[in-house]
C-alpha cells in the first residue's frame, strides 16, 4: 500500500497560516508518514502545485486567502484523480454536507490529529488502489493482445469454445483439421471434429463441463479434417475468458506416437528434475485455479513457501556440489509426508525458485493449514537429512496464506507467504508464520512478539554492531569522518536494517536500550582509533526516545571519559520531522550534550514546509540533506536549486551540510559546484564493518 514508510505523501496543503500547515504534516509524520508537502495560499500557487506530482489536498474551510469551493474547482479542473480532504476548525452538520456537495471525499477536524491521520490514511488508499486498478486494467489490455498473439503464432492447435461452437482458433488448428480462415468454422460445433464414433461421448463430456465439473487433464479420441479423414488425437481443456465472455480453450494435439509414452513425456515436463516435484509453471496453474475458485466459489486453500533455514552456511559446510542432493533430500521427505492418507491426495508440492519449496493444500481452512506447517516443521526435526554422502540437521523457515475471498489474487497470495517465509527466517528460522486474512490482529501479534523477544536478546547479548560510512569533505579537509550504522547480527550471518524493526521498538519502548547500546559501541570505536593515532568523528542516530531520556546525556559523558575521548568527536543526530515537534526537548538536549562538546546534526532536512524556521530556534553543527533531492539530482532543476539554497543558507549561519545518498560522479559535480561541505553515498563508499577509507 501507499502508506510505506518508503513511499512519502505528496501532500498539497490549502491553509492561511504556515504554522497550521506545518502542524497538519507534523501529525502526519509523527505517525509514520513520509511527507514532501507543498502549501498553497493562492488560486495562482495551487495551480502551479497541482501542475507536479501530487497525491492529496487537505484542504481549510477556513481558508479567506483562497477559499474551499475555488480550490475544489481548481483540483477538479486539473483532471488528475486528486482526493480532497476538507479541514474544519469545528465542524457542524451543515459545513459537513457542504463540504461534501462542492467536492471534498472527507471532513476531519483541525485539532483531531488522529481523525485528520484517519481519513488521509483512507482517501490515500482508496487513490492507491484506484491507481492500481487502472494499471492492472492497461496490463490486462496488453496481456490480451500479446496473448491473442502468441496463440496465433503458436505451433500447438489451440481453439476457444463458447457453448460448444468455436468462437477463435490459431493457425495451427486450422491447418490441422484442412481449414484456410477462422470464418470457414466460425459458430461451427466442436462436435464437428469429432469421429462420429465418439461423438457421443464427447457430448456427455461437454455437458458436465457445462455444469460445472471439472475437465480431464486429457482427452483421447479421434478426430475429423475437413475431408472427412479421422485421426488420432488428444484434447486438453481449461476454463478461459475470450473478450471478456467466459469460454473452454481447447488444444488439440494430433497423437503421432504411443499413448502411453506421451503421458510419460507430459509427466517429465511437470516435474523438476532434481527433487522429483512439480515444477513452478505447473505448480503455478494449480495455484491459479485454487485462486480462482475462492474469488467465484468461496473455497478454502493453504499456501506454504519453505526454504532450508541458514542455506548458504549449509552450502559452506556441505560444498556447493551438493546443493542439488540437499535439496533433493528436502524434496524427498516432502513429497513423503504429503502422500499420508489423512491428506486424501489434496496436497501437492514444487520447488518454486533455486532452493524455495511451495505446498498447496487444496479445501483447506486455516487450522488445517497450520497444522500441514506444523507437522512439516517436525518432519524436518524428526531425523537428520542424508545428502550424498554426508548428513545434516536441517530446519525450515515457513510462510503461508490462507486462500480465500478477501485475498484471491495470484500475486497477493505470493506476496504475503514470501513474506511470512522472510519473517520466519528474520526471527531465527524452525517456525511458520502463516496470513489468514480473517485474523490479521493474531498474526500480526505472533509476529511483533518474536520481534520483541528477538530485540530483548540482541540487547542482553550484545548483537547490535555498527557499520560505518565514510563522510567526504569537499573543502579539502582530509580528517577522518564515518556515518556509524546500526544493524542486527542474529548469528547467522545475514544482517537486519533497522528499518524492519524500530517502529516494534518504538511500541515496546526498547529505543532507549538500543540508543545507550548503539552510543556506548560508537564511542569504544572513537576511543579505540584514538589510540592508534587514527582520531575519527562518527555521526550516530539517536532515536526520539533520546529527548525523553533525561539520563542519556551523562551516560554519554561517562562513555566518553571511560574511553578517552573528546566530545568533538561525536555528532549525535535527530530528524527534523522529530525536532520540530520537539523543539524544546531538542534544546535541552543540545545543551545537555554540550556540556560535554558533543556536537547535533539534523538529518532529513529540508522536507519541511519552512525547514530554517528551525534554526531561528535551534543551531545544529551539521545539517543532512533530505536523500529525496539526491535521488534525482543531475535530472531535476528544481532540486538542484533546493540543495543549493539549502548550502548557502546554512554558511550564512555557520552550520555545514552534508549531501547523503550520492550514487553518481554527475550528482558529485553538482554538490560541488552548489556549495555542500560534505558527501555521502555508495558512489563513494559503501557501509562495511571496517573504517579503513583512505581520506588522504
Amino acid at each position: 500500500m501507499s502508506m510505506k514508510s518508503d513511499n512519502a505523501l505528496r501532500l498539497l496543503i490549502v491553509d492561511d497560516r504556515v504554522e497550521d500547515a506545518e502542524a497538519l504534516v507534523s501529525g502526519l509524520r509523527n505517525a509514520g508518514i513520509a511527507v514532501r508537502p507543498v502549501r498553497a495560499a493562492s488560486a495562482d500557487e495551487l495551480s502551479a502545485a497541482l501542475a507536479g506530482p501530487a497525491d492529496l489536498v487537505l484542504a481549510a474551510l477556513s481558508s479567506q486567502a483562497l477559499p474551499f469551493a475555488e480550490a475544489v474547482q481548481l483540483v477538479t479542473g486539473c483532471g488528475k484523480d486528486l482526493p480532497v480532504v476538507a479541514i474544519a476548525d469545528q465542524l457542524d452538520e451543515a459545513q459537513y454536507d457542504a463540504a461534501l456537495t462542492v467536492g471534498a471525499r472527507a471532513v476531519a477536524v483541525r485539532h483531531r490529529p488522529q481523525q485528520v491521520l484517519s481519513q488521509v490514511q483512507n482517501e490515500w488508499a482508496d487513490l492507491d488502489a484506484r491507481r492500481a486498478q487502472r494499471r492492472l486494467e492497461s496490463r490486462v489490455r496488453e496481456t490480451e493482445r500479446r496473448c491473442d498473439a502468441l496463440i496465433e503464432s503458436s505451433r500447438d492447435p489451440i481453439a476457444y469454445i463458447h457453448e460448444g461452437m468455436h468462437i477463435r482458433a490459431n493457425a495451427a488448428y486450422l491447418e490441422m483439421f484442412g481449414y484456410e480462415d477462422f470464418e470457414d468454422i466460425e459458430g461451427m460445433s466442436l462436435l464437428d471434429m469429432v469421429a462420429p464414433q465418439h461423438v457421443e461421448g464427447f457430448k456427455q463430456l461437454l455437458k458436465s463441463m457445462a455444469k460445472g465439473d471439472a475437465p480431464p487433464p486429457r482427452y483421447e479420441l479421434e478426430a475429423r479434417d475437413l475431408e472427412g479423414n479421422a485421426f488420432p488425437a488428444s484434447m486438453e481443456f481449461t476454463q478461459a475468458q475470450y473478450e471478456g465472455e467466459a469460454c473452454l480453450q481447447v488444444v488439440f494435439r494430433r497423437q503421432e506416437f504411443d499413448p502411453e509414452l506421451a503421458q510419460e513425456l507430459e509427466e517429465l515436463r511437470k516435474r523438476d528434475q532434481v527433487t522429483g516435484l512439480l515444477n513452478r509453471p505447473t505448480f503455478l496453474r494449480s495455484l491459479e485455479d485454487a485462486v480462482d475458485d475462492a474469488g467465484q466459489n468461496n473455497g478454502q486453500h493453504g499456501l506454504l513457501m519453505l526454504e532450508p533455514d541458514h542455506y548458504h552456511r549449509l552450502l559452506q559446510e556441505i560444498g556447493l556440489e551438493s546443493a542439488d542432493a540437499l535439496l533433493a533430500s528436502i524434496g524427498q521427505r516432502l513429497q513423503a509426508l504429503l502422500q499420508q492418507d489423512d491428506l486424501g491426495g489434496r496436497a501437492i508440492a514444487a520447488r518454486f525458485s533455486e532452493h524455495t519449496l511451495a505446498v498447496l493444500l487444496r479445501d483447506s481452512d486455516y487450522a488445517a493449514t497450520c497444522a500441514l506447517a506444523e507437522r512439516i516443521l517436525a518432519a524436518f526435526s524428526a531425523d537428520v537429512f542424508q545428502i550424498g554422502a554426508r548428513s545434516s540437521v536441517i530446519t525450515p523457515s515457513i510462510g503461508g496464506v490462507q486462500i480465500g475471498e478477501k485475498i484471491a489474487s495470484v500475486s497477493q497470495v505470493l506476496a504475503r507467504a514470501t513474506q511470512g517465509m522472510e519473517s520466519s527466517s528474520g526471527v531465527g528460522g524452525n517456525r511458520f508464520e502463516i496470513f489468514d486474512p480473517a485474523a490479521v490482529d493474531r498474526a500480526e501479534e505472533e509476529h511483533v512478539q518474536a520481534w520483541v523477544a528477538r530485540l530483548r536478546d540482541a540487547l542482553d547479548n550484545d548483537r547490535f554492531v555498527l557499520h560505518y560510512q565514510p563522510i567526504i569533505n569537499l573543502q579539502g579537509d582530509t580528517g577522518a569522518t564515518y556515518e556509524a550504522l546500526m544493524r542486527l547480527d542474529p548469528g547467522d550471518g545475514q544482517l537486519i536494517a533497522p528499518t524492519s524493526f524500530l517502529q516494534i521498538a518504538e511500541d515496546h519502548a526498547l529505543l532507549g536500550e538500543i540508543d545507550r547500546a548503539v552510543l556506548g559501541q560508537a564511542i569504544t570505536a572513537i576511543g579505540q582509533r584514538i589510540a592508534s593515532n587514527r582520531p575519527t568523528t562518527l555521526l550516530v542516530k539517536v532515536s526520539q526516545a533520546a529527548l525523553d531520556d533525561p539520563g542519556l546525556a551523562e551516560f554519554v559523558g561517562q562513555q566518553l571519559q571511560a574511553h578517552g575521548v573528546p566530545g568533538e568527536y561525536l555528532v549525535l543526530q535527530l530528524p527534523e520531522a522529530k525536532v520540530f515537534t520537539h523543539l524544546k526537548a531538542t534544546q535541552a538536549f543540545a545543551d545537555a550534550i554540550g556540556r560535554f562538546d558533543c556536537r547535533l546534526s539534523l538529518e532529513q532536512f529540508g522536507m519541511g514546509l519552512d525547514s530554517f524556521q528551525l534554526l531561528a530556534h535551534l543551531k545544529p553543527n551539521l545539517l543532512k540533506v533530505d536523500r529525496s533531492f539526491i535521488e534525482d539530482l543531475p535530472r531535476s532543476a528544481d532540486n538542484q536549486a533546493r540543495v543549493r539554497e539549502i548550502a548557502n543558507r546554512a554558511r550564512e549561519l555557520g552550520i555545514r551540510t552534508i549531501a547523503e545518498h550520492v550514487q553518481d560522479a554527475a550528482s558529485m559535480s553538482i554538490l560541488f559546484s552548489s556549495g555542500v561541505d560534505y558527501v555521502q553515498g555508495y558512489f563513494l563508499a559503501t557501509p562495511g564493518p571496517a573504517m579503513n577509507y583512505d581520506f588522504e
